[in-house]
């Protein structure tokens, strides 16, 4: 893993949201992207290296709608980028974490994404995240 990638937080409006943390940063989010395979819209901001992602759920049913009634808003998940997503997946199931997608799948942000499950990671939901070559779009 070369870094933490983002952080998403599950936030019950969007727009509330980015304005607090635009105020908070002191700058505008940089993007915002509906990602309807996920059931989520995002908004992003970069700090440093690394990048806030805000996430409200786009269905009532939706698994960031879940989070929310359950924990209420607030950290999410971790994401850490790799280079490889495929073998950093081989290599964690191996060590004996658990891995939500048998595949990893497109994110937001140009992103191949996978999660690992909390239980297998002390509570935390992990995301592995490798970038997607612009060129193969």
């Amino acid at each position: 893993m070369r870094k933490i990638e983002h952080l998403g937080i599950a936030v019950k409006d969007l727009k509330k949201s980015t304005e607090l943390f635009e105020k908070l940063l002191g700058k505008p989010s940089y993007k915002e992207e509906a990602v309807k395979r996920e059931e989520v819209v995002t908004s992003f901001f970069q700090v440093g290296e690394t990048k806030i992602e805000l996430l409200q759920s786009s269905d009532s049913q939706g698994p960031i709608r879940k989070f929310i009634e359950k924990r209420n808003e607030g950290l999410h998940h971790i994401a850490f980028a790799v280079d490889d997503i495929y073998a950093e997946m081989k290599r964690l199931q191996e060590a004996g974490f658990e891995v939500l997608n048998d595949v990893p799948k497109r994110g937001a942000d140009h992103k191949l994404i996978v999660f690992l499950h909390p239980r297998s990671t002390n509570g935390v939901l992990v995301e592995l995240c490798q970038e997607i070559d612009s060129s193969l779009e």
